[in-house]
């Protein structure tokens, strides 16, 4: 009888911290979600200060870069590292390092997380249906809807992702740079997306929003079954102290 006592004690705690991140993401995931859900609303609705927003940013930042060749090749060029293609070359380095360590869970984390963001994105661009922004001298011809913006989602995930898997290996000095460097790419990225006329800025922060909603997701469905996978080897595995030793004597 007492010897399952441990088991219990560790399965017990196992589902205890599960249910306490379940609780906690789900509130992360509302945080997200609920001004995502508004944001996609007010676009809907062409809501005017948001649309008056949108058409400044856009009419000021293309007048700006048509005198400027420099900043639409440095705009290019962030606009370019945030590609649906740079995206799928970074995701296919990491699939095969995760593969030849053997780090299947994370391997599939990454898979269909940063997959599955592309098919949301698309999913909700259908939805919305709203039509890309319009100039006189577009820099870029981009197809498909403009809601939200793919290269922001895409940041957002990617740069989450490789956080994720690269942050705990980084010796503590290296982790706020490493931190540092995700954000302003994220920012950069986006910023590319509203300066060449490719977005409206919702559009941009529609992504950055959707993306975060969706890396909190994955993450927490990635750590529970983490969690619930490993308590029953956790406690097997425990080594016998206190009374079981006792009892052999």
């Amino acid at each position: 009888m007492t010897s399952n006592a441990p088991t219990s004690d560790i399965s017990s705690r196992a589902v205890s911290r599960y249910g306490a991140r379940k609780m906690l993401t789900a509130a992360a995931l509302l945080l997200v979600v609920v001004p995502f859900a508004g944001l996609l609303l007010l676009v809907e609705d062409k809501w005017s200060p948001l649309a008056t927003a949108d058409f400044t940013a856009r009419d000021q930042l293309h007048q700006y870069a048509l005198t400027n060749p420099a900043f639409v090749a440095v705009m290019r060029t962030a606009s370019d590292a945030g590609s649906a293609l740079s995206w799928q070359i970074v995701t296919a380095l990491i699939i095969i390092w995760l593969v030849w360590r053997r780090r299947w869970r994370l391997a599939a984390f990454t898979v269909i997380t940063i997959a599955g963001s592309s098919l949301l994105n698309t999913a909700v661009k259908a939805a919305a249906h709203r039509t890309r922004p319009v100039v006189s001298q577009p820099f870029v011809h981009e197809p498909g809807a403009s809601f939200p913006s793919g290269h922001a989602q895409a940041a957002i995930v990617g740069f989450g992702v490789l956080l994720l898997l690269f942050l705990p290996r980084l010796a503590r000095p290296w982790r706020r740079a490493a931190v540092t460097v995700a954000v302003l790419m994220v920012l950069l990225i986006g910023f590319s997306r509203v300066a060449l006329a490719a977005h409206y800025v919702s559009d941009v922060v529609a992504g950055f929003v959707l993306g975060a909603a969706w890396l909190a997701a994955m993450t927490a469905i990635f750590k529970a079954w983490t969690v619930m996978s490993g308590a029953a080897p956790a406690a097997r595995s425990r080594p016998a102290t206190g009374p079981r030793r006792q009892d052999r004597t």
